[in-house]
């Protein structure tokens, strides 16, 4: 290009030089004028470059006329926001944001030039992590769940995830996988990012995971011997989540008919005998339902009021077998003492007196006592009776001595027999009976009244008899006239005796005489007479004794 004028415009490419000299002394010229060369560029310090740090720039660009020079971020529009006009760009206290490539531009009246990208980067510890959960609604059981932590660092950084301070994972991917999340996986989880340049933890994240109730424990309180009126805690508790809701049961009761409580703990404010048993708790929530083990309430008490029964439970017939039961409800099981009339007849936890072969002794009225650690009480009475045939009566006679003809007597049958015996009375060799009840009387007797009787105690269990000889004797004036009849026979009689034995003599002395034979004198052997008199005197006196008597 060559103009031979003093003024020169026109365009300049890259590269161009211009200059001028006066015509005729092309060897003399200007000094060349031109646009910018690529401007190159240099950072101080040249070394690595950490966060907070001094950076400085630089621009630099052969020009003439001198060059402008201006600096650029990439990626950011250069006609909104050039980041300095100055050749040297300087960062007094870089940041990790300003990270990134840079270059600036030479410009004069002959052009403008670009420079290369020179790459700043900016070494830093890791900022704040940032944890995420995935899915990020209600976490149930069995799912798969992702925990993401992710920090701002350079170098990256490797990150650590913790459970409660546990270390579960470790790595620089930053994320935590549970392929089937269970309920132990609930709880605090966070973060660590670290580097060479620092570390940081990120804010804590509550992994909910959801889950139906684990098996309910069941545990009572006081855990030691139960009494009956003391208060008596159940308590069920069970693992879930959301928290689950209690209903308790006894056993054999219907659940649907019978829920004995609703809430965590069953309260015995006095609990009975009557609530001993198996008890059992369901926990649920939307998730699922659970129901726990059994456990055993085992009420200590006195014992009740025992009943009493006996066996055979009709009649009792004497000789057979024969069982007392005594029982009452008692914790611990009771000892039983039978007692007849408070006489001891039997000890022991059975509570069964047994006779082999009753028999009327038995007969009378019994009851039981029970009795355990805590206290003891008696039954109320229960008569035995034994039924039997009559025993051997016994038999009397009113009056008791001799029995005087036209008297009254009274003749009295007794016999232990149960049912009561009913009697009758009979004179021994006569087919019909002469009376029934227990007491005979006979009025007016005679001595045809005299003999055997006895008397038959008789009930449906058999029958008894005894035997009373009756000996009836004659009255006072009857004996009267015997004696007098027999005086008067008897000085009757003495005449003839006498006589007769004149008579005798005289034959005898006559024979005597006639036989030359010596007479021998006779006396009059009056013993006979004497003897039957003595006779007829002992009969009477024998009468006057049985008619005293």
């Amino acid at each position: 290009m060559k103009e031979e004028t003093s003024l020169y415009s026109g365009q300049f490419n890259p590269g161009d030089n211009v200059s001028c000299a006066l015509k005729g002394h092309e060897d003399y010229s200007s000094p060349s004028v031109y646009a910018p060369m690529p401007p190159s560029v240099s950072m101080s310090p040249s070394g690595e470059i950490t966060e907070g740090s001094s950076v400085t720039l630089n621009c630099s660009s052969d020009a003439n006329i001198a060059a402008k020079h201006t600096w650029y971020k990439k990626n950011i529009n250069p006609d909104l926001q050039p980041i300095s006009k100055e050749p040297q760009l300087v960062f007094s206290s870089i940041q990790s944001s300003d990270s990134g490539e840079y270059y600036c531009t030479a410009e004069n009246q002959l052009g403008k030039r670009t420079s290369e990208y020179i790459v700043i980067d900016v070494k830093y510890a890791p900022k704040l992590p940032s944890v995420s959960v995935s899915p990020s609604g209600e976490i149930v059981e069995g799912s798969s769940v992702n925990l993401t932590c992710s920090s701002d660092a350079n170098p990256p950084t490797n990150y650590t995830w913790y459970k409660e301070n546990q270390t579960v994972l470790q790595g620089q991917q930053g994320s935590f996988h549970f392929t089937s999340i269970s309920s132990e996986d609930r709880g605090i989880y966070y973060c660590k990012s670290e580097n060479q340049y620092g570390q940081i933890n990120s804010s804590f994240l509550f992994i909910d995971v959801q889950y139906g109730p684990k098996l309910p424990s069941v545990s009572v309180s006081p855990s030691g011997e139960i009494l009956e009126g003391s208060s008596v805690n159940l308590t069920c508790s069970s693992d879930a989540n959301p928290a689950s809701n209690y209903t308790w049961y006894k056993k054999n009761v219907n659940p649907d008919l019978q829920s004995l409580s609703k809430e965590p703990q069953l309260v015995f404010s006095s609990i009975q005998s009557s609530d001993s048993g198996e008890y059992y708790c369901t926990a649920e929530n939307q998730l699922g339902k659970r129901t726990s083990e059994y456990i055993f309430i085992d009420v200590k008490y006195a014992p009740k009021l025992p009943s009493v029964s006996v066996s055979p439970c009709g009649e009792i017939v004497e000789g057979s077998s024969v069982n007392l039961t005594c029982s009452g409800d008692a914790n611990p099981p009771a000892n039983y003492t039978w007692y007849n009339e408070d006489q001891t007849v039997l000890q022991g936890q059975g509570g069964r007196s047994h006779f082999t072969s009753i028999s009327s002794e038995d007969r009378g009225d019994y009851y039981c006592t029970s009795e355990n650690q805590y206290g003891q009480i008696s039954s109320s009475f229960l008569f035995i009776n034994v039924q039997y045939a009559p025993k051997l009566p016994s038999v009397s006679v009113i009056p008791t001595g001799e029995i005087v003809e036209g008297s009254s007597v009274t003749l009295t049958c007794s016999s232990d027999a149960n049912p009561a015996a009913n009697y009758t009375w009979y004179k021994e060799n006569e087919d019909s009976p002469k009376a029934s009840g227990q007491i005979f009387t006979i009025h007016d007797v005679r001595p045809e009244h005299s003999g055997n009787y006895y008397c038959e105690a008789q009930n449906r269990r058999g029958r008894h008899n005894s035997t009373l000889n009756l000996t009836v004797v004659a009255g006072k004036s009857v004996i009267t006239i015997n004696i007098i009849v027999v005086i008067l026979v008897v000085l009757m009689l003495i005449p003839l005796l006498l006589l007769s034995l004149c008579i005798r003599k005289k034959k005898t002395l006559s024979s005597t005489t006639e036989l030359n034979e010596p007479v021998e004198t006779i006396e009059l052997d009056s013993s006979l007479v004497c003897e039957n008199v003595s006779d007829l005197q002992v009969v009477a006196v024998a009468d006057g004794r049985h008619r005293g008597a």
